[in-house]
């Protein structure tokens, strides 16, 4: 069980009914289980008592507002809300919630009689394991990241819809929390510059808001807005069992978990960059979008981010009225100015570019476009993905033929035309695109140029290179180790290198060529794209 950071501010003034109840709560002989030693961690929302295999959560009879614990039956429906929400994620963490009995005084875990409290019983775990604790040791790891972008997005394709005509399945309702973070930080700050930034940031807010509100209502009439985890970064997961598991979802407010999907994801790509990962960050939202398909929320991306990192904004400021030293002050005032700093890099004008892989199957372009993804923020999309989303798997009495099934002509041009749509929408939305294709074709590679013309964004085509004897060992690697996406055998390959088409002369200048098996060769492209295109 993680532990929340204890609050700074002292929003409960005490009970105590319920801190006797605490105190005697400390006898192992209440316990069905050896109890290695007793650790009690006060939050502002509870009291966590760890006993070394268990924990056990008691929440704090409080109303802030966004939350009421002050009735017993609010305190068992929250725990019995926390048990459910979180076992969507979470295989053996989140275990039971018992009745207390007995008496403040003598109290008893799964007694008769009448409760007097509730407790969540979780399985403990190491605090060294959460991702915020593994990433502080630098060894966060791109498996890691990867890890979780499937989890999530799988999360999101199963977690329940909200039901259109509930009042948080509105463009308002997405609005409502963001319009709150200006009302609630403005009258925190007392700086001419950062009053400036911040109407600056409410400025652009509503403009955005404006601007998407299409995009805003389609999403809650597709589906989009669900129930979800609201409040993924970090310090919610762990490493248990040699897996990641996301665990601590909201279970106490309704308009902080059902939300669009697209703002659940941001909260984890926001909390990457503002540890300074741009690349995991990067990483995670182009997995993230390859598992879900969710393309167009590429351009709410950056809107979303930048109320996340003004949440954490505000959160920061909320603890500046009751410090009295001058030193902690700055702290806190630097630690506002961070995320208000990260909500505005969100809202910069992007530099875009449209490359295109050129090579045969196996050669490493999905490598060199991952390193485009990482380096440069551009938003990646494979062509054997997005085969299979538009046409399904390959027929198994068709595997290892060619030109039939998904890789007839007609599937590939209809393969290619979704690309090409698909990198429409995200240069729309401000982002650099890299196709990951063969692009074997004079006819694709005009088609893809057309895009970026109609775009106004330059256009590249990374031609890859590598020995046959790599790309055959690169080859057997996948085909072993049956994760990649792509269906190509050697006679495939062969084939294509007997059919592809060269570049023209009139292509030549668009052309950057690569090694992809030299790393310094793949380090050289993405220097050569920032020098082109220094904004980015």
């Amino acid at each position: 069980m993680a532990i929340m950071p204890r609050s700074t501010i002292s929003y409960w003034q005490g009970s105590t009914v319920s801190q006797a109840l605490i105190s005697s709560l400390q006898n192992p002989a209440l316990y069905p289980h050896p109890v290695e030693e007793f650790q009690v961690i006060e939050t502002h929302i509870s009291w966590v008592i760890l006993t070394g295999p268990f924990v056990y959560k008691v929440k704090k009879p409080v109303n802030f507002g966004f939350l009421d614990f002050t009735t017993l039956q609010a305190r068992k429906h929250f725990c019995e809300e926390e048990l459910r929400l979180n076992q969507r994620l979470t295989q053996d963490l989140y275990l039971d919630v018992l009745p207390v009995t007995g008496s403040v005084e003598t109290p008893v875990i799964c007694g008769d009689g009448e409760p007097l409290e509730y407790l969540l019983k979780m399985r403990q775990f190491p605090q060294s394991q959460l991702l915020s604790q593994v990433q502080a040791r630098g060894e966060l790891t791109e498996r890691h990241i990867d890890d979780l972008a499937v989890q999530i997005a799988s999360f999101h394709g199963s977690t329940p819809a909200v039901a259109q005509d509930h009042p948080l399945c509105s463009p308002e309702a997405i609005m409502a929390p963001m319009r709150q973070n200006f009302e609630q930080i403005r009258p925190m700050l007392t700086d001419a510059a950062d009053l400036r930034q911040l109407e600056a940031l409410q400025s652009w807010t509503e403009a955005s808001y404006e601007r998407l509100l299409p995009l805003l209502q389609t999403r809650t009439t597709d589906g989009s807005i669900r129930e979800c985890h609201g409040d993924i970064h970090l310090g919610n997961a762990t490493l248990h069992n040699d897996q990641i598991v996301l665990f601590d979802c909201i279970e106490f407010n309704e308009p902080f978990r059902m939300i669009d999907i697209a703002l659940d994801a941001a909260f984890l790509a926001m909390d990457l960059e503002d540890r300074g990962l741009k690349a995991h960050s990067r990483r995670f939202i182009n997995n993230w979008l390859e598992h879900t398909g969710d393309y167009a929320a590429l351009n709410l991306l950056n809107f979303y981010k930048a109320y996340r990192a003004l949440v954490r904004a505000k959160v920061a400021l909320f603890s500046l009225a009751h410090q009295t030293d001058a030193v902690q002050k700055a702290v806190t005032l630097r630690q506002y100015r961070n995320y208000a700093n990260l909500a505005e890099s969100y809202s910069a004008i992007p530099s875009r570019f449209l490359a295109i892989t050129h090579g045969v199957s196996a050669v490493g372009k999905s490598q060199v476009a991952m390193r485009l993804v990482e380096g440069l923020g551009a938003v990646r999309l494979r062509s054997d993905v997005e085969r299979k989303r538009l046409l399904g798997q390959q027929p198994s009495s068709e595997t290892g033929q060619l030109g039939t099934g998904i890789y007839s002509t007609e599937a590939t041009q209809a393969t290619y035309a979704h690309l090409h749509t698909l990198a429409q929408t995200a240069l729309q939305a401000g982002f650099p695109v890299v196709i990951d294709a063969t692009y074997l074709k004079h006819s694709q590679r005009q088609d893809a140029c057309r895009v970026a013309e109609a775009s106004g964004a330059p256009f590249l085509i990374i031609e890859c290179q590598a020995p046959d004897e790599v790309i055959s060992e690169w080859l057997k690697q996948r085909q072993t180790e049956a994760i990649d996406p792509s269906d190509a055998t050697l006679e495939v390959i062969q084939a294509q290198k007997a059919s592809r088409e060269p570049l023209s002369e009139s292509e030549r200048p668009h052309v950057r060529q690569v090694d992809t098996h030299i790393s310094s060769s793949l380090d050289g492209l993405v220097g050569q794209i920032r020098q082109r295109l220094p904004g980015l």
